[in-house]
């Protein structure tokens, strides 16, 4: 019953931007460390960025400066504002949430994906 549900991907031009989205249902929201991630065809799934529930913060090299994350925990909501998309930053994004460590979480929760793709 445990549900994420990502909205807001699309088609940009470099140099764009678009804002994710991402609803949860089924869990106590403010305990989950709550991150998104993306995977691009051939390539492993990498950490985006990342929002504790106290509002802290951590983000990919790649995306430092030009991605924000954030989240609203009255509303079970978690967002990624993205600017200055580039064509490297193609791929489909996940919602995650989680409690635990990156590498051996206590409990892990996985959206269905949003594609971003940027192309002129």
């Amino acid at each position: 019953q445990v549900q994420l549900v990502e909205s807001g991907g699309g088609l940009v031009q470099p140099g764009g931007s678009l804002r994710l989205s991402c609803a949860a249902s089924g869990i106590i929201f403010n305990s989950y460390r709550m991150g998104w991630y993306r995977q691009a065809p051939g390539k492993q799934r990498e950490l985006v960025a990342s929002i504790f529930s106290g509002g802290g913060t951590n983000y990919a090299d790649a995306v430092k400066g030009r991605f924000t994350i954030s989240r609203d925990n009255a509303k079970s909501m978690v967002y990624l504002q993205m600017y200055s998309l580039q064509p490297e930053d193609t791929a489909v994004y996940y919602c995650n949430a989680a409690i635990g460590t990156i590498t051996r979480p206590a409990r892990d929760y996985w959206g269905q994906g949003t594609q971003v793709t940027v192309s002129s």
